[in-house]
């Protein structure tokens, strides 16, 4: 069986954020790319974060019961029904790379879930990761590099 898939046609896995991704740019989602869905997914869970923020994992983007067969997540652009939390950015919607020294990597998370989560918009990274406990059935993540100029 082939294994979830995610990738950007914007960046390569470990590689460069180009800039109009990021604070520094138009701070728009970059484009993404999901394969191999399994079939008995329900809802797709995306979150986006920055493990090595000073203060700690900082989020960036949290999405969810975004739709089994979405195969794209255009750029600048959430899914038709797909729910956005809140970030660390106190938003809901994307908050690209700005990191404050060096190079920092971000996780772009996907998760294929067997259900839907019932989560108020305002929900946060934490919300969604307690609800989908249980109901994960396959997860991939591609990461992305930033460094300000």
């Amino acid at each position: 069986m082939t294994e979830l898939h995610i990738s950007s046609p914007a960046f390569e896995h470990n590689g460069k954020i180009p800039v109009a991704y990021t604070c520094d740019g138009q701070d728009r989602n970059p484009p993404l790319i999901i394969k191999n869905i399994p079939r008995e997914t329900k809802s797709l869970v995306l979150i986006v974060d920055d493990p090595d923020a000073p203060m700690g994992t900082w989020v960036h983007w949290v999405l969810w019961n975004i739709a089994p067969q979405t195969q794209e997540i255009k750029e600048n652009s959430v899914p038709a029904g797909a729910v956005q939390g809140m970030n660390d950015f106190r938003k809901h919607d994307y908050g690209g790379p700005c990191p404050p020294s060096g190079t920092h990597r971000y996780f772009f998370k996907l998760y294929a879930l067997n259900s839907s989560l019932d989560l108020s918009q305002g929900s946060k990274k934490t919300d969604v990761e307690k609800a989908m406990k249980g109901h994960v059935i396959a997860e991939s993540h591609i990461i992305g590099l930033y460094k300000r100029q």
